[in-house]
């Protein structure tokens, strides 16, 4: 619903790619803009503004390189959508905070875990590695 991951993956991408790569992030569906993504964006030093989830038909552009999907019903989606275009689509399977229950602080754990995933495969998938080892 491009409420949790994929905006979280967006913003993480746009600070750790160059500026001139275009990323924009979608949902299979609209949703509701959710306050946990908020405070662990806060903790990152990020923050969504005034961005609501999207779906895919309201992204302007249709023309990525690359497509990837961070749930199995996005992927599905994606693959569909893709079929007789030439673009890679990939599937990270990221785990769905929103399903954990508990304190609050339990809540913003799950968060924070998807967060760093996020980080980590941005970082894999896109960024040289560094002579020193991973710093995090």
């Amino acid at each position: 619903m491009n409420a949790v991951r994929s905006p979280m993956a967006e913003l993480l991408a746009r600070r750790m790619l160059p500026a001139d790569t275009f990323i924009a992030s979608a949902g299979v569906r609209g949703g509701e803009r959710d306050p946990f993504v908020d405070a662990v964006l806060a903790e990152e030093g990020l923050s969504l503004g005034d961005r609501h989830p999207r779906t895919m038909e309201d992204l302007e552009d249709d023309y990525f390189d690359l497509i990837i999907t961070l749930a199995p019903e996005a992927h599905h989606a994606a693959l569909e959508l893709t079929r007789s275009l030439a673009v890679d689509v990939e599937y990270w399977p990221t785990p769905d905070p929103t399903d954990i229950a508990g304190t609050r602080e339990q809540i913003m754990a799950a968060y924070r875990d998807v967060c760093e995933r996020l980080k980590a495969r941005i970082r894999h998938r896109f960024l040289p590695p560094s002579g020193g080892g991973d710093a995090g």
